[in-house]
């Protein structure tokens, strides 16, 4: 695996918590507020109406495209602005430095999308167990509260995810797709890995612990272990190969491809919904395990090849 080190000279817990702090300030408190007023010019009505409406979007479909702004705005500030600020500023590190010094192989960006599209067959079985998951009896509390979280998670989804325009499903894309890979990349594997791998100096440990604080930050308890073992996966991406861009574009393809089939079954293209949380049949998730171990095989093998 490369050497992901760590980008801060501090100790790595007090970075962990620099850097945690950091990104909920700026994804939770300072993105959506600024995102409120960017949001304004689109909606014909007072901020007091719009953050009224905004409690409770199913009944009010005028504040959808005002959402997505402001969704745009917590991820663009609160995930790649303001860390990267952080970056120049506290650690004099050049997060751009990470894209710009690395060359994209086409092959390579073939491979992590295939990846990623065969990953989604077996991880469907982790889907619908997850959304299925019962409570023990001492947690029955918190069970129907995280049910009920869970139930407005998938409302509020198909609401954000149904265009009416091109337009619309372009905004949409960057919005859920483009932005996230960006922002969700440079916080979780670029920052908050290499610092756990400094801490522990394990590949596999700061991997898995990295991607258990990327689904614990969706909160979704009922999604958490599919998204989990997603996080895993760009994690491996990312130490495998040393290279940013190889979990961005996985990412991005995670996101985009769902974004693009409910957008396909929503016109009535194809019949497939995705946005479905049952398992893929097994005549499915046999072959595309075999093809999406014999690609993570191939990946591994490239970049070990390659020089430092």
């Amino acid at each position: 695996m490369s050497e992901l080190t760590g980008i801060s000279q501090r100790h790595p817990l007090t970075s962990l918590i620099f850097i945690l702090l950091t990104a909920i300030l700026g994804f939770l408190i300072i993105g959506p507020l600024i995102g409120f007023f960017m949001a304004m010019p689109f909606y014909d009505g007072s901020l007091f109406d719009l953050v009224e409406k905004i409690q409770h979007p199913l009944q009010s479909p005028e504040v959808k495209l005002p959402v997505l702004i402001i969704q745009a705005s917590a991820t663009l500030i609160g995930l790649i602005l303001i860390p990267y600020f952080y970056l120049r500023g506290f650690d004099r590190v050049d997060p751009v430095s990470w894209l710009t010094s690395k060359t994209i192989a086409p092959i390579m960006a073939l491979v992590v999308t295939l990846v990623v599209i065969s990953f989604m067959a077996p991880n469907s079985i982790f889907i619908e167990w997850n959304a299925n998951f019962i409570f023990p009896e001492f947690l029955k509390e918190f069970g129907a509260w995280a049910r009920e979280r869970e139930d407005l998670a998938t409302e509020l989804t198909r609401f954000f995810t149904t265009f009416e325009s091109p337009g619309e499903f372009l905004f949409g894309l960057v919005v859920i797709a483009v932005l996230p890979a960006i922002g969700e990349e440079l916080v979780f594997r670029g920052m908050i890995q290499p610092e756990l791998y400094r801490a522990t100096g394990n590949h596999h440990s700061a991997i898995w612990v990295s991607a258990i604080i990327f689904s614990a930050f969706h909160m979704q308890f009922f999604g958490f272990v599919p998204r989990m073992l997603l996080g895993a996966l760009f994690g491996y991406l990312y130490a495998w190969s040393g290279n940013f861009w190889m979990p961005m574009i996985g990412h991005f393809v995670n996101n985009g491809f769902s974004v693009v089939m409910m957008y396909l079954y929503q016109i009535g293209i194809i019949e497939v919904d995705l946005d479905s949380p049952e398992a893929a049949p097994w005549s499915l998730v046999i072959p595309a395990t075999v093809i999406f171990a014999g690609l993570m095989y191939y990946f591994r093998s490239y970049y070990q090849k390659q020089p430092e």
